[in-house]
């Protein structure tokens, strides 16, 4: 997982570079258009086109029938109930793509989501890293820790140790704008290191570095993971959530993509002879 994951944040990042200084609706739009494309190649290949547009002809018949016969109560229960009768076997031919189409698209919005669903830091403001330790590993006891600021960042306050949570805690602050590595290293084991990025454009931002099991991995592919059998479970940077602007008004990036996906894909539906 962790080598796929490699090879699309790298598609993903030079997609996305030539828009990382403009408004993310712009980008948006871009992926939108690619990912219906896509949607329309992949259900066309693997749906049954056919039975689609014969199914679809006999729902608006039954409708039609609706129109015709508005005054036979018999007739209209009988075409309803083919209308839904029809339907359900539309709805079942078109299951067969979506196991062809879901996987694709969770790996797309999960490498979107750290793109689009946070901003970056700002010279001057405040994060807290937070390093999750193996509670085995910690045993209850402070662990020994050192953490390697780079310039350009500092530590406003030490380590904090949460006994409770296995928790260490540091408070940053972000001094100026740049790309750096925090490296970290706790009671001896192996260096770790942990992304930071102070930047106001559109750029990968990775809040989280996790353990490299698959689920982990799936949700979050922003950063290689840690090594297996580190006592760190995962290290934790509190990015600003992100609101995409759409004609004035702030709302999460998947409500714009998904609605740009749909209205992409039914507007190329003839361009691309799609039934769907």
């Amino acid at each position: 997982m962790s080598v796929l994951n490699a090879a699309l944040r790298l598609a993903f990042d030079l997609l996305l570079a030539p828009f990382a200084g403009l408004p993310p609706i712009v980008s948006l739009v871009v992926v939108s258009l690619l990912v219906s494309v896509l949607m329309l190649v992949v259900f066309k290949r693997t749906s049954n086109q056919a039975a689609l547009a014969l199914v679809k002809r006999k729902i608006h018949a039954g409708l039609f029938e609706i129109r015709l016969f508005n005054d036979d109560l018999r007739a209209i229960l009988r075409a309803q109930n083919e209308i839904l009768r029809h339907n359900l076997t539309y709805l079942r031919l078109s299951l067969w793509p979506m196991v062809f189409l879901l996987p694709p698209l969770v790996l797309v919005i999960a490498q979107l989501q750290f793109h689009y669903g946070y901003e970056g830091l700002r010279p001057g403001q405040r994060a807290l890293l937070e390093v999750d330790l193996a509670r085995e590993a910690a045993g209850g006891a402070r662990p020994r820790a050192r953490l390697d600021v780079p310039a350009g960042l500092r530590a406003e306050t030490g380590a904090v140790w949460i006994k409770a949570e296995s928790q260490l805690v540091w408070r940053l602050v972000a001094e100026r704008d740049g790309d750096y590595d925090l490296g970290l290293e706790i009671d001896g084991a192996p260096r770790l290191t942990k992304t930071v990025r102070v930047t106001p454009r559109t750029v990968r931002l990775s809040p989280e570095r996790v353990d490299p099991s698959f689920l982990s991995q799936l949700l979050y592919p922003a950063e290689p993971p840690l090594p297996s059998g580190s006592p760190v479970r995962a290290v934790r940077l509190s990015y600003p959530e992100r609101e995409v602007e759409v004609l004035g008004h702030g709302m999460h990036w998947m409500i714009p993509f998904f609605a740009l996906s749909i209205v992409f894909a039914f507007a190329l539906r003839g361009l691309f002879k799609v039934t769907i």
